[in-house]
This record gives C-alpha cells, sequence and structure tokens, in this order.
C-alpha cells in the first residue's frame, strides 16, 4: 500500500481509553492545569484531504537542491559516494530493518554476524586488534576515546589538534564536562597539526594526543612524528579519527601505533540523506578491549561445535556498570552498519582500493584545474579527497552562483574558522567525472577577481 499508516476509528479511541482506565481525552490531561492550556484556534492551515496533502508536500520537498538534482563538491564530514544498488536491497529486508539489541543468540544469529562482519572488516581497514558496533557517528566515538584515555591512564588532560573537524571538537567539549577532562587545543600550521606546540604541551598529566587523519583540510597528518612525540610520555594515548574509506590506501593508523582509532562509516552504503543518521565505528588495541563503550560481538561454537555468534563484553552501562560507568552508549546503530558491511562486501578489498585511489586522484585533478582557472590552493602537502582553495570573496555567495549553475559547492570554513575567511573546502569523490570537475572549475575561477 502506498500509505503506511491506519487511520484511528472512534471505536479504537475508546478501547484505548478504556484499556488505560480513564473515560475521555479530558480525563487523560486533567493533570495538567486549565489556566496553562491553550484555549484558542492554532494558527495553521485548514485540513486538507489525504491526496491534496500528499501533493502539496510533494511540491515543497521539490523544492529541496539534492544530490540528484545537482552535482555536489560538499563535504567536511558527509560525502556523496557510490551506494552499490544491493545494499537498499539488504537493508530492506524485515529481519535486519526491524531488528533491535540481539540479546537472544539463538534467534539473532544473522544480526549477530553482520555485526561480527563489520567489526572484523573494521579492524582490517584500521590495523587494530578489536572494533565494535552501535556506535552514533564519528563525532561521538571520538569523544568516547577521550573520556576511554582519561579514564585508562587516570590522567585529566588531553590534546586535541584544531585541525579535527570542528563538530567533533565541540563534542569532546560537551562529553568531557562530566569527568572534568581538560581538553588543550593544539593550534595547527600550514593545514597540520603543530607538532612544535604539541611537544611543549605533552607532560606527564597527558592522557591522549587527538588527530584527524586525513585531517579536517584533507591533509594527511605525519602519524610517524606525532607517535615519537607521544612515547615521550609512556602512559599517554594516540588518538586517531579517520575517513575509513581513506585507509583503503593510506596506511592505516594501526601501523603508525594508534591506540584507538574512531570514524564514522557514512562513506560506505550510507546515503548524505540531509546529515544523518550515519554509523560510528571504534577501534582499539587489545589492551583496551574490556573499556571499550557500546557492544561487541565475538565468534563462538555451540555444542555441537557449529559456529555461532554472541554478544560479549558489552557495556551496557545503564543496568551493568551503573554509577561506575565510563560511557552511556547504548542504542543500536546495527542497521547502518549493516549497510556499511554490504558495501565494503560488494566492493571488495581491490575495489575499496581502487575507489580511495580514484578519490586521491581526482581531487589531485581538481586542484590541477583550480590552479589553471586561476584559484589558489592554501595548503600544500599530500591530501586524500578534500582541499582548501582561496576565493577570495564570501563563499556563500559564490555557492548561491554555483547553485544557479547546478553545483553544490564546497564549505564554507569562516562558519567555522574565522582566519579562512573566504576559503572554501572542496570534496571530490569517486562518482564525480572529468567534465564535471573542469566545468566547476571553471565556474568558481569566473566568480574570482
Amino acid at each position: 500500500m502506498e500509505f503506511r499508516y491506519l487511520p484511528m476509528t472512534d471505536r479504537d479511541k475508546k478501547d484505548m481509553l478504556q484499556r488505560i482506565g480513564v473515560q475521555s481525552s479530558e480525563e487523560l490531561f486533567s493533570d495538567i492545569p486549565e489556566s496553562i492550556r491553550f484555549k484558542g484556534d492554532l494558527d495553521i492551515k485548514e485540513p486538507r484531504n489525504e491526496f491534496q496533502l500528499t501533493k502539496e508536500l510533494t511540491e515543497l520537498a521539490g523544492q529541496n537542491v539534492n544530490l540528484n538534482t545537482h552535482t555536489s563538491f560538499l563535504g567536511a564530514g558527509v560525502y556523496d559516494h557510490y551506494i552499490p544498488s544491493i545494499v537498499d536491497h539488504v537493508i530492506s529486508r524485515s529481519e535486519f530493518y526491524t531488528a533491535y539489541t540481539p540479546y537472544q543468540p539463538e534467534i539473532s544469529q544473522g544480526e549477530l554476524q553482520a555485526i561480527f562482519e563489520f567489526q572484523t572488516m573494521i579492524c582490517e581497514l584500521t590495523g587494530m586488534d578489536v572494533a565494535n558496533s552501535s556506535m552514533y557517528d564519528g563525532g561521538t566515538a571520538l569523544a568516547e576515546a577521550v573520556n576511554l584515555s582519561a579514564g585508562q591512564t587516570k590522567k585529566k588532560k588531553v590534546l586535541v589538534s584544531k585541525a579535527i573537524h570542528p563538530e567533533s571538537l565541540a563534542v569532546i567539549h560537551s562529553y568531557v564536562k562530566g569527568p572534568g577532562v581538560e581538553v588543550v587545543e593544539i593550534d595547527y600550521k600550514d593545514g597540520l597539526t603543530d607538532l612544535d606546540q604539541l611537544e611543549k604541551e605533552l607532560d606527564e598529566n597527558t592522557a591522549s594526543v587527538v588527530l584527524q587523519y586525513p585531517n579536517f583540510f584533507g591533509l594527511i597528518e605525519p602519524l610517524d612524528q606525532v607517535r615519537e612525540l607521544v612515547d615521550s610520555q609512556k602512559k599517554a594515548l594516540l588518538i586517531t579519527s579517520s575517513n575509513p574509506l581513506s585507509l583503503g590506501y593510506l596506511t592505516p593508523p594501526g601501523e603508525f601505533g594508534a591506540d584507538i582509532v574512531v570514524g564514522d562509516a557514512q562513506v560506505f552504503g550510507i546515503p548524505a540523506q540531509f546529515g544523518g543518521p550515519h554509523c560510528g565505528y571504534f577501534a582499539t588495541a587489545k589492551k583496551l578491549m574490556r573499556k571499550v563503550p557500546g557492544r561487541l560481538v565475538g565468534q563462538t561454537v555451540d555444542e555441537d561445535g557449529r559456529r555461532g555468534f554472541v554478544l560479549t563484553l558489552q557495556a551496557r552501562e545503564q543496568h551493568i556498570r551503573r554509577d561506575k560507568a565510563t560511557s552511556n552508549i547504548c542504542s543500536n546503530q546495527a542497521l547502518n552498519a549493516l549497510a556499511s558491511s554490504v558495501a565494503m562486501s560488494s566492493l571488495g578489498k581491490q575495489g575499496l582500493k581502487k575507489m580511495a585511489w580514484m578519490n586521491i586522484q581526482k581531487a589531485a585533478y581538481m586542484k590541477k584545474q583550480l590552479t589553471e582557472n586561476g584559484l589558489e590552493v592554501a595548503f600544500d602537502g599530500p591530501f586524500f579527497n578534500e582541499l582548501v582553495v582561496r576565493v577570495g570573496k564570501d563563499v556563500s555567495k559564490i555557492n548561491r552562483h554555483l547553485l544557479q549553475k547546478g553545483f553544490i559547492g564546497g564549505f564554507d570554513l569562516s562558519q567555522t574558522h574565522e582566519e579562512l575567511k573566504g576559503h572554501m573546502l572542496i570534496a571530490v569523490t569517486e562518482i564525480r567525472t572529468k567534465e564535471e570537475i573542469d566545468q566547476f572549475a571553471k565556474e568558481l575561477g569566473d566568480t574570482h577577481d
């Protein structure tokens, strides 16, 4: 059926009121004082019939600019990537999209195996020992990692690079208020974390160092050098937030000795869909696996020796650890994790590597075209699929111009970094064509003085 609801009849209403022991809707709301109840008429349109309402809402929705109507070069945390058609087919199966937390393994083997496969692929990409499932998104996963580092090291100072996603930085500041962790922000220099300042701030009170790889500006941080600095304080942890697609080509953080690697799996099989929902991932070294928030799925065998999957080391804080909890993560993001798993499986190891390589190559081609059209790329150095370009004008006005030409422009960095007024963060993914890149660079160049 087209409409996925059933109207409530008078009889339905009477039965529900009777079931809860009241005679009328007035009685149901009797606890609300008359003096504060709204007595007038709401300033809304007259009700319309179903057909008219659907038509009106469809027309309103049609006014939205979206990835089907415009070519997007906007990234900054949410990206327009290829999604294999099989993803939607699998996650639309009722046993997956109606599933919740798989507490009963005997009836949840499919769900548990899907989560296990997600964890396994994340471990392979990040180079870490253990990964979990059911993190909300990359930002909250990073904040959870910060609090974990403070709890693990018994220290209250965390050094966070300003070259991480500004929204993630804001989430960290919110999360640390409870445990009282001090966040020291490390400036960036030429688009990369200022290692001189990092070295000065590192001391025996440092719980962890937090970087993004590639960072918010698209540049690839020198994790080997950062690891050397962190090692000067034996108990300090290295936390890295990483775009998992980039790890299909770049050296994974685990090989640099990262202790915790987190990120957002939106790049695999999850549409942009106006900013959410997403799927965070959280991977650690084995020594930290008992501190990981969320849930872990493990592989075992039943009494007949057949392979099976169970929840293990689950940190469902609200009913297990309570006041000793280090996290309150509990919601189940397994459907989005499944979408990412199906996308990664469909691409395969070589396909994923090729997809990451195409992002690098097409972004490099964009840099070349921007330069040829008279624009200046703000930061030098290796980058993945995003780059900062100096446009010299109000980016919001430029983006309105680009919108008229059929493009969703890049992110206006003045919204988050005052010092980068007149700078645009541009994302180029594998699905952008040479013609789209050429035309975008030309249109952007035409707006430049």
